[in-house]
């Protein structure tokens, strides 16, 4: 008689706790949440990289801006027609069960959620609205020199100066929403134990919290690239059929 293959599986009876909850183990983020949030990221940090480069640099700031307003746009859409945990409907949470969330928190009770916790929420809901917004004021926007945003056209110059200067504005506001958000990324990761940053990289969760979660059974590929392509097929419209954009400047 042969011998018996080694079983490998964990068993519950001989298993520690901290074995059983690692075992726990869910798919949580789609491929579309999780390529939207990592772009984002490479394009505002490009963004401002070509702003701060000057003027020479312009074409690459207004594609990096272009590559701002699909995505945001997309991930506003996928809110409502995407996967479960990618859905506004899954962790916007009314201001009372926030403000529960945050006090549980700050009293050191298990808060920890299978998508995003309510406060994380309502960070998404920020950086989408103020990308969009900072992105969207960039197509009316004009350096006063050479170049301006391709729906300059649409808006006399001092309305384009104000939206220059609300363009400008918002990144900082932008930036200091980031730091947060990477102190909280890191405040879970390290204090208690989520591994936030490997998530949105695999879209797997791991942990006790999960165990009465479901995976989400597709990423709704085929969906995400009509509503994406749609978003780009707008936008290229929407830029291509507007007057010109030309600054008139006397030298």
């Amino acid at each position: 008689m042969l011998p018996s293959a080694p079983d490998f599986s964990v068993n519950s009876q001989n298993a520690s706790p901290q074995t059983e909850i690692s075992a726990i183990r869910r798919k949580i983020w789609d491929a579309p949440i999780r390529f939207t949030h990592w772009v984002l990221v490479l394009a505002f940090a490009g963004a401002y990289l070509t702003n701060w480069l000057g003027i020479a640099w312009f074409q690459y700031h207004e594609w990096f801006g272009y590559t701002v307003i699909v995505l945001v746009v997309f991930r506003i859409l996928w809110g409502f027609l995407g996967t479960w945990y990618a859905r506004f409907a899954n962790f916007i949470r009314s201001p009372i069960a926030t403000w529960r969330y945050t006090r549980d928190l700050l009293r050191g009770r298990d808060t920890a959620t299978a998508g995003h916790n309510p406060l994380g929420g309502l960070m998404v809901l920020f950086f989408l609205l103020t990308l969009l917004l900072q992105a969207a004021t960039g197509l009316f926007a004009n350096d006063e020199i050479f170049n301006a945003g391709a729906l300059y056209g649409y808006v006399s110059s001092e309305t384009s100066l104000r939206l220059t200067a609300l363009h400008k504005d918002l990144f900082y506001w932008i930036f200091a929403a980031v730091v947060l958000h990477v102190l909280a990324v890191l405040f879970h990761t390290f204090w208690k134990n989520e591994n936030l940053i490997s998530a949105m990289f695999t879209g797997y969760k791991t942990g006790e919290p999960l165990r009465a979660a479901k995976s989400i059974d597709s990423s709704l590929l085929l969906r995400a690239a009509i509503l994406l392509a749609l978003v780009c097929v707008t936008l290229f419209l929407l830029v291509n059929f507007a007057p010109s954009a030309s600054l008139d400047t006397d030298y």
